[in-house]
């Protein structure tokens, strides 16, 4: 291993638990197993050393070292692209879209705005690249000053590497939301001898030892406060005492040393230092053209280099990111905005017209349209880079450079919208109000409560976005009629996720659409959603049915655009399921998925997974659907969105493990009660309905699916319950409340009239009628099950037909019918179904063989995701491209399930897995 320099040593004294992890770091990182690190602790606790450490003892890595710079937290992908700068010659390596985004996010490429998380994706596939080369080590230093697109991309690689030569070491001094819950370093004060020696390293003179003692318990074993603190004090004031400051937090004492060396310094150098803190990359030849241009002389940086502050060669080094931040925060305004109109002056406006901007920003004493309208042609190409936050930046101190207030709130409406855009509600809400200030029209006032009524719905769910939403409905309607009519429908979706805990708010919002403007003609898609949305709410399913039914087929067959799919394709996914029609729901929620996949929206994906991974719990392929939750929860693990939690217990319910489930449920009860996202809490309770009567407790079936039936704000999952509720009844004796769920049903299923909507409907007739009629219904429900992918379904009917056939003493019947039920349920992971129908199928004399663990079941959910697409015919990086991982990380995973299942190829591997 390279050895670790004398000076390097030296800094770090002992250190040696944290060299030790660092150590066993790199040495995973080494051997294929990516790891990542974030060394955290207060200014001058030692991280740097410690990054430097590592650094000097990465043998055999590549090493890519760039420092978050406060000036550039606004720059979109600023600090990512000086990260993989030196990596682009590798970009033709990279699959097309994650090229693209990659190409346009670093300003190399003009294009439409790359999805960040795609930008992400590529930067994640360009790192392994390069480590397949050689070993890679990626060092941030100051991470709290990255950008937030550069912030977010290295968080989403820190979470999707796995099996490639890289280690992602980075410092930060306090929390920083995107990487909160990576493997972290806290990094701790000295011991008191090292402490004891380190400080006798920097003195000049005799310490007594009160003095001493005074300084290590007020620096609490920092290392450069042990450095600093004692510098510029006098020998007479180290002997007494005299000297030691007041006691104030220890990073502004460290602040306060580092000023105190600076006020000493010449006007000139002073000025020259800002300049290259204000200058975020260490380009000598950038700040000596600043200098110039504000006449120092070369001669100016002797001082500060004497003081040990700042390295003037081949790139500009500060001695510790403290002193840049010091240089920076304690210079006066009119040095800072000198430093910044020097930068703006000698910056290329061609080949960086945006830091030009920015510079000239800063520089700016005064409201300065020219400046104002240069950021916001800026914020333009942030936004075709993909950078909302950035975008965001230049417009909110574009408004803060106009003098004129409506052009001040218009451009404040602008940076709303890119705050939003970039997940930053609350600065989003702020602006807002400072739009309000200003004189708007009617549009700009409906936009506004359009965007407020966005933002509550994404940030909670629950029920105070509906009447934002109608709000600004009934306000574009004389302004503009499609606009109108979309956020009627977005009003019409925020109030079915509210619910029930949202009184009378699916009706309230379906009454304001039918009143509102008309559908145009010929009918847009969403048109026809809607306006099928609002006649199930007010009229009911029959009424319904023909105006959903063409919605669905629309978005099923006709050609919608991308953005159109990703803002509708989830409602008319769900209005398919309202419809029984799984066909369509089949398509169009893999359509969706695929649609988020190709364009990187990871926020929609974590809906699409959950939506999809319910189509595959019904057709009895359990181990899909997991996996697919798991990558849902794992994605919004990376970008902070609401996940649908509560998909999750419909497949644990058909499960059947009661105390997992249970807890599921509760737990996410809770949080949904809190959110007041109500839809869910019926998801609920039909779950714990279906768990209920698989385990045969039908008392409590009943009353679940009861609650969820009863519930008028939730179409889909309230028509299932009917179906528990009716089972239940039947076992239970309570033919009358059976008796008023089944009329209800039945209006349902014969306004859908698909084969699984009456499969459903003749299954229910059979369990509440009499000896001659419910033989023919039950045979009648199988054969239109067995029509569909409805494996689940089936199985429950061929179960509940040889439970009648048992309790008729039709023994040699009831078995083959229960045998098929059983091995079914064994089949798919139903215990508690597989289990009923054991019981039932023992009763007639036959012994059920008891379960066995399929080799299939060894396998993790995301082996059985990355074989299921591997049988399909992907490629690995193919897969790695849907999956949002690397290639390498796809051929780790497959390698195991080919270890696992005993196979050698994709071929014999498509025999094990089952299809999407």
């Amino acid at each position: 291993m390279q050895m670790v320099t004398t000076d390097v040593a030296h800094r770090l004294l002992d250190r040696e638990p944290e060299r030790e992890v660092l150590d066993r770091f790199l040495e995973c990182a080494r051997n294929g197993q990516s790891r990542t690190l974030v060394v955290r602790g207060e200014p001058g606790i030692g991280k740097s050393a410690l990054l430097d450490y590592a650094i000097h003892s990465a043998s055999m890595f590549r090493i890519a070292r760039v420092t978050g710079v406060e000036s550039e937290l606004d720059l979109c992908f600023a600090m990512l692209q000086q990260l993989c700068a030196p990596m682009l010659d590798r970009l033709d390596r990279l699959p097309g879209p994650q090229r693209e985004a990659l190409r346009v996010a670093f300003g190399l490429t003009a294009g439409h705005p790359p999805d960040r998380f795609l930008v992400a994706l590529g930067v994640l596939s360009l790192l392994s690249e390069v480590a397949d080369e050689q070993p890679l080590l990626v060092v941030v230093d100051d991470a709290q000053w990255l950008d937030q697109g550069s912030a977010q991309a290295l968080a989403f690689v820190a979470r999707r590497l796995l099996a490639e030569p890289v280690g992602l070491l980075l410092a930060t001094r306090e929390s920083c939301q995107e990487l909160n819950g990576l493997p972290d370093l806290v990094v701790e004060g000295l011991c008191d001898d090292d402490a004891r020696a380190l400080l006798a390293s920097a003195l000049h003179a005799r310490v007594d030892s009160a003095v001493e003692r005074e300084f290590l318990a007020e620096t609490r074993g920092n290392p450069l406060a042990l450095l600093e603190l004692p510098r510029g004090l006098t020998a007479t004031e180290l002997a007494g005492g005299f000297g030691v400051p007041a006691a104030l937090p220890l990073s502004r004492r460290i602040e306060e040393a580092f000023r105190r060396r600076l006020v000493t310094l010449p006007a000139d150098t002073r000025q020259l230092l800002a300049v290259a803190a204000a200058e975020p990359v260490g380009d000598p030849v950038l700040v000596w053209r600043a200098a110039e241009w504000l006449g120092i002389r070369v001669e100016a940086a002797e001082p500060a280099e004497a003081e040990e502050l700042v390295t003037f060669g081949s790139r500009v080094t500060f001695r510790h990111p403290v002193v840049r931040s010091v240089v920076y925060r304690s210079a006066s305004l009119h040095t800072r905005r000198a430093a910044h109109t020097a930068l703006a002056q000698v910056i290329d406006p061609e080949l960086d017209p945006d830091r030009r901007a920015w510079h000239r920003a800063q520089a700016a004493p005064g409201p300065d349209e020219e400046v104002a309208s240069e950021l916001e042609r800026s914020a333009g190409r942030a936004e075709m880079r993909g950078g909302a936050a950035s975008a965001a930046a230049f417009l909110e101190r574009a408004a803060a450079l106009t003098l004129d207030p409506a052009r001040r709130a218009e451009r404040a409406l602008a940076a709303a919208r890119a705050q939003y855009r970039a997940g930053a509600f609350e600065s989003a809400l702020g602006l807002l109000a400072t739009a309000e200030a200003g004189p708007l029209a009617e549009l700009q006032h409906a936009q506004i409560d359009r965007l407020r009524g966005q933002i509550t719905f994404t940030l909670t769910g629950g029920p105070d976005a509906p009447p934002l939403l109608l709000m600004a409905a009934k306000r574009f309607e004389p302004l503009d009629a499609p606009l109108a009519r979309d956020t009627y429908l977005q009003a019409l979706t925020a109030a079915l996720f509210a619910g029930r805990l949202a009184s009378g708010g699916c009706l309230k919002a379906a009454k304001a659409a039918k009143a509102g403007p008309a559908s145009p003609v010929p009918p847009r898609a969403s048109d026809l959603l809607l306006d099928g949305m609002v006649l199930l709410i007010t009229e009911g399913h029959a009424a319904a049915a023909p105006t959903l039914r063409r919605a669905v087929d629309a978005f099923r067959n006709e050609e919608v655009t991308t953005e159109e799919g990703l803002r509708w394709v989830w409602q008319v996914a769900s209005a398919a399921g309202v419809l029984w029609d799984f066909d369509a729901w089949d398509v169009l929620s893999a359509r969706l998925v695929a649609l988020a996949r190709e364009g990187g929206a990871l926020p929609v994906l974590t809906f699409a997974l959950p939506l999809r991974s319910t189509v595959h719990v019904f057709a009895g392929e359990f181990a899909t659907a997991a996996s697919l939750l798991e990558e849902a929860c794992s994605i919004a693990d990376v970008c902070g969105s609401r996940n649908l939690r509560y998909s999750a217990a419909g497949l644990a319910a058909f499960r059947g493990h009661e105390d997992e489930t249970i807890r599921m449920i509760e737990a996410t009860r809770k949080d949904l009660c809190a959110a007041g996202e109500g839809m869910g809490l019926a998801v609920l309770e039909w779950a714990t309905a279906v768990l209920y009567n698989g385990l045969g407790r039908y008392e409590d079936a009943l009353s679940a699916a009861q609650h969820a039936s009863e519930d008028p704000n939730e179409p889909r999952f309230s028509a299932w319950a009917l179906a528990e509720q009716i089972e239940a009844a039947a076992r239970t004796g309570h033919g009358e409340r059976g008796a008023d769920a089944l009329r209800r049903l039945s209006e349902i299923t014969r306004a859908s009239g698909t084969e699984w909507a009456l499969g459903i409907q003749a299954r229910s007739r059979a369990l509440l009628s009499d000896r001659d009629s419910a033989e023919c219904l039950y045979r009648e429900a199988i054969d239109r099950l067995a029509h569909t992918r409805l494996r689940v379904d089936l199985a429950r009917a061929h179960l509940l037909y040889g439970e009648w056939l048992r309790r008729r003493r039709r023994r040699v019947d009831a078995r083959e019918r229960l045998r098929h039920a059983h091995e079914s349920f064994l089949r798919f992971g139903a215990e508690a179904f597989a289990e009923r129908a054991r019981v039932e199928l023992e009763a007639t004399g036959e012994r059920a063989r008891k379960r066995t663990a399929e080799t299939r079941d060894q396998l993790t959910p995301q082996e059985m995701q990355i074989s299921r697409l591997a049988a399909e015919g992907a490629t690995n990086q193919e897969i790695a491209g849907q999956l949002f991982i690397s290639p390498s990380t796809v051929d780790y995973h497959l390698r195991k399930a080919f270890r696992k299942l005993g196979v050698k190829s994709r071929t014999q591997l498509a025999r094990h897995v089952p299809p999407s």
